[in-house]
Order: C-alpha cells, then structure tokens, then sequence
C-alpha cells in the first residue's frame, strides 16, 4: 500500500505491478498536480486514471460527485474502484473507456492526463482533439510529459495557445478551451 501526500491531503493507494508506476506515485503526475489550481465548482476528468490519485486527489477537493475517472486498462479500473472506497470519496464515475469511447460527460472544466507517451502519438492526439469537444468554454486541460515539441504543437493547433511550466525534466502543459472551434480551423475559415 503507498501512502502519499499530495496538496496537504493523505490519501493512501493499494497498487498492483500491472499498472503504472505502482511502488510510488509518478514524478510527473506529483509535478503536474502542484501547478493544478482547482476551483470549488470544477467538473474534473482524471483520463487513463491508473490507480486512481489524481481522479481522488480531485474528489477531496471538489467533491466526488463532480470527478469522472477513465482507464483502458481492466486492473487499472479495478484498483481505482478499490481505492475510491480506501479514501472515502464514494460518487465518483468510474470508466473503462479506450479514451473517451465510453464516457458521456460534457461540459468538463478539468481533464487531467498522464498519457502514454512512449508509444506514438495516436493516443495523446485523441486525448487532446475530444478533450477540447468535452470542455466547457474556460475549461482547461493539463497533460505532462518529457517531450516537449509535439504536445506544444498540437495544443497550439487545436487550442490556440499553450502554457508550459518545466518541473524536474517533466513539462507540464495547460491549454485553456476560449472557442467552441479548434484553433486551426478558424485559421483556415480566415484564408478564405
């Protein structure tokens, strides 16, 4: 079991060695989640979850009722089951979804993703194409990875801008949604 401490709140985990990092939470996600200002009335989604920190970390802030959590993964969506009720935030939407295939929510104001970034980029382009579908105007998506260019292109293509703060080698990545258009349309809409 790993007990962790994130934004001043214990939470505890059981983990399992099919899932990812299961001895100790992610350095990415642990930079990524110092950086996440959550408001009160957010509508988070924790996409491809693993074993549940941040979708729980959310629930302890902003309510399990306002936390959808998603994961490819059958173990993965086991273990977070288990660890909703571990950290007593029961109400929580709990996925298996291959990316947002099984998921209804709309009007998200927080996705928050470590995606699989060793792999090519098919995943990460899904993740950030829906995720900007599924936002509500001045929600925002937070992605961190260890590659930089890629991820900065597409959300500057599909969000109009990008911020990226660097923690410990990990860049993390925050677009906000401002238009209900990806970004690079209105450019082509312009040329005409």
């Amino acid at each position: 079991m790993l007990n962790v401490n994130v934004k001043n709140i214990d939470m505890k985990f059981n983990t399992s060695n099919e899932v990812f990092a299961p001895r100790n939470v992610d350095k990415g996600t642990l930079a990524m989640l110092s950086i996440i200002e959550f408001k009160n009335d957010d509508k988070v989604l924790d996409l491809g979850c693993g074993y549940g920190i941040v979708g729980i970390l959310s629930a302890k802030i902003v309510g399990a009722t306002n936390v959808v959590m998603a994961d490819i993964d059958s173990r993965a969506v086991e273990l977070t089951r288990g660890n909703i009720d571990l950290n007593n935030v029961k109400g929580i939407e709990v996925y298996q979804s291959d990316g947002f295939k099984n998921i209804n929510e709309k009007d998200l104001t927080l996705i928050i993703s470590n995606p699989p970034y060793h792999a090519d980029f098919s995943v990460p382009k899904e993740f950030i194409e829906k995720g900007f579908n599924r936002l509500a105007i001045g929600g925002r998506i937070y992605m961190v990875t260890k590659r930089k260019d890629w991820y900065k292109n597409k959300l500057v293509s599909i969000f109009g801008g990008v911020k990226i703060t660097e923690i410990d080698s990990y860049y993390i990545f925050m677009a906000e949604k401002r238009t209900t258009t990806y970004s690079s349309k209105k450019k082509l809409k312009l040329r005409r």
